[in-house]
Formats: structure tokens, C-alpha cells, sequence
């Protein structure tokens, strides 16, 4: 199974800037290709919202609620997907977690969801 580990979370001020990197590992010796990365945020007593993903050959899709805002990004050759957060607001508060689904390692293709173990996002003065 495909590995996610987020760094980049941390408390930032209401107006500030944050940029959130995941990496997908598998296996040693293994390849690793993913059809959909992204990000998903929960905070406490709330479900689990998507916030942004992109597909391997471009294709991204937004919350409303970050549109303008937020911005994915990937880079195949590193299996890494990144979220750069402006205009950052205290509802941003969450836990972010990291999403890959439709994962090759090696041969075997596994459709389900990969989750990171998240990363605390803090917006407050």
C-alpha cells in the first residue's frame, strides 16, 4: 500500500500564507503512480470536506469555499502533490488530510482511497 506523509501545517494569522506537501511512497523497489491527489480537511465534531484535487494529467477540482484562494499542485516524478493556502481565514482551521486514490505500485492497481495521517491547520490572531 501506497504511504502519504504531509509536512507544511502549522498556525498561521487570519490574511496569511501556508503550503501544505505530501509525498506518496510505496514499497522499496516498488513504482508508484496515482491517478487522483489531494486534500480533504475535518475539523473537530464536522465531517470530512475535499478541499482540492488534481488528477495526473491535469484535471482539478475545488471547493467553492476555496476557489481563489487555494491552489493544487503536482509533481508526478516525485509522487508529490502540494496545496498553496492565501487569504487564509479562521474557518480554514481543520485538520488537512492528504488523498490519493487509483494507485499503481508496481503491478497491482488499488481503486480505493489512501489516506495521510493529516496535518493541524490553525488560523487565528
Amino acid at each position: 500500500q501506497v504511504q502519504l506523509v504531509e509536512s507544511g501545517g502549522g498556525l498561521v494569522q487570519p490574511g496569511g500564507s501556508l503550503r501544505l506537501a505530501c509525498t506518496a511512497s510505496g514499497a522499496s523497489g516498488s513504482s508508484v503512480s496515482i491517478n487522483v491527489m489531494g486534500w480533504y480537511r475535518q475539523a473537530p465534531g464536522k465531517q470530512r470536506d475535499l478541499v482540492a484535487v488534481k488528477t495526473r494529467t491535469g484535471s482539478t477540482n475545488y471547493a467553492d469555499s476555496v476557489k481563489g484562494r487555494f491552489t493544487i499542485s503536482r509533481d508526478n516524478a516525485k509522487n508529490t502533490v502540494y496545496l498553496q493556502m492565501n487569504s487564509l481565514i479562521p474557518e480554514d482551521t481543520a485538520v488537512y488530510f492528504c488523498y490519493a486514490a487509483g494507485t499503481t505500485i508496481g503491478s497491482y492497481f488499488d481503486p480505493n482511497a489512501d489516506w495521510g495521517q493529516g496535518t493541524q491547520v490553525t488560523v487565528s490572531a
